[in-house]
């Protein structure tokens, strides 16, 4: 453990030292500019890679060697890229113009709203009788044909809402009848065959009179039979023979 800790405090100062600052200024060495070029290279086209994936952002990198080699890269286009630092760049330089130029078409547009505004209120407030000391004959004349056709619409829209409401309300009412008229089919039916139920039941007197009634006429018949046979054989009180001429008599 000793022997550790001795080593470590002779590595740190040279770690706290680290590499030694570069000068920059140009290579002389071809060789030696040759290998930087290539390495820096290499490490600026790595970040400028990561830094397009890692911010979403647009980069375009153009490099050419000291030979006249192209060196490029672009997550979107070269081409684009450098047409949008253009339009970036003339835009910046116009920023004073183009500000004052909106602050003016704002204020144009902000009065013509007002404007408006203005108009919109007058017409109302004539619309409804209001403000007319300003409006000249023939002005008037077009105010009253608006609102005669305003209240034409307005009747016409009302009447139809009433006829619908009316339409509805036939209908709703022919619908509550029809339901009325099955309950009370159903309540007569119910009733009838309670009646039935009654009258089929033993020892009442209904069927009694049912019963009876047969009898009643059979004795009515048998009545008028003997009625008719008293009338067709009359007694004689003089014993005497009934003529064989007499015609009979008969019921119709």
């Amino acid at each position: 453990m000793e022997i550790q800790s001795d080593q470590s405090r002779e590595i740190s100062p040279q770690r706290k030292n680290g590499r030694g600052k570069i000068e920059i200024k140009r290579i002389e060495n071809t060789t030696n500019r040759q290998v930087t070029f290539c390495k820096r290279r290499n490490g600026l086209l790595k970040k400028a890679y990561e830094l397009s994936v890692l911010c979403d952002a647009e980069v375009a990198l153009v490099v050419f060697s000291s030979r006249g080699r192209l060196y490029e890269y672009a997550n979107n286009s070269v081409k684009a890229t450098i047409e949008r630092y253009k339009k970036a760049s003339s835009d910046s330089s116009n920023n004073g113009s183009i500000s004052e130029a909106n602050t003016q078409y704002y204020q144009q547009e902000a009065s013509k709203l007002r404007a408006q505004i203005s108009n919109l209120q007058n017409h109302n407030k004539n619309m409804l009788g209001e403000a007319l000391g300003a409006l000249t004959l023939k002005d008037l004349r077009n105010l009253e044909s608006k609102v005669e056709k305003g209240i034409s619409r307005i009747r016409s829209k009302k009447n139809e809402l009433l006829f619908a409401e009316i339409e509805y309300m036939q209908k709703r009412q022919e619908i509550d009848l029809h339901h009325n008229n099955q309950y009370l089919r159903a309540r007569i039916a119910e009733t009838e065959r309670a009646q039935q139920q009654m009258n089929l039941m033993p020892g009442s007197s209904e069927q009694y009179e049912l019963v009876q009634a047969p009898h009643e006429a059979f004795h009515a018949r048998s009545g008028n039979y003997l009625q008719v046979n008293n009338l067709q054989q009359p007694t004689s009180t003089n014993n005497y023979p009934a003529r064989h001429d007499q015609t009979s008599l008969h019921l119709v």
